[in-house]
């Protein structure tokens, strides 16, 4: 159910532990709807599994205490959600965030959701006493590009993103919060 004119409101919550069920095919269908054109194939699909699958790399997250998760639903299904973690790339930093995913259904950008999203993010990092929050978005991802920006983020590095056997340019980009 993810339609946006439906009656029922969209809501916002943490992550409960029957999530593990719920959110990866989501998350799937998002990163599949924004990516599949561009990478697609055999290594597209193999990462999809390796991340979104029973035992993939989002069920071992959301096990995790130190990684916080805000999800957004409508009549108890989900059409986006927010990830947050302690930063460990580069540049380095003692007490950031990284606001690692923040990823909504197509059919509710525009909507309001990722807006609450990331108040959400930026509220829970400085509820955590960061003082910075980085995020990495693919080079090519124009649309989350100027969404970061509008929230006070600006590009300060580079990283890489491996899918299969290809590497990607991703852009490191970083708001401060204090």
């Amino acid at each position: 159910m993810d339609n946006p004119t439906s009656h029922a409101p969209v809501s916002f919550r943490s992550a409960l532990p029957g999530d593990v069920r719920a959110l990866p095919p989501v998350a799937r269908r998002i990163f599949t709807e924004t990516f599949e054109s561009r990478f697609g194939g055999a290594a597209f699909d193999a990462f999809c599994e390796t991340a979104y699958g029973p035992a993939g790399t989002m069920a071992r997250d959301l096990a995790d205490p130190a990684i916080a998760w805000r999800v957004a639903e409508q009549a108890g299904v989900p059409v986006g959600y927010a990830k947050l973690r302690p930063w460990t790339g580069s540049p380095g930093e003692a007490g950031a965030m990284e606001l690692q995913q923040i990823y909504v259904l197509s059919s509710w950008h525009g909507k309001g959701v990722a807006e609450a999203l990331m108040h959400w993010a930026v509220d829970e990092a400085l509820a955590r006493g960061a003082r910075s929050l980085y995020l990495t978005v693919f080079d090519h991802n124009e649309r989350a590009k100027r969404f970061y920006a509008r929230h006070g983020f600006a590009e300060v590095g580079h990283c890489e993103f491996r899918l299969g056997d290809q590497v990607y340019d991703d852009r490191v980009w970083r708001r401060t919060l204090v």
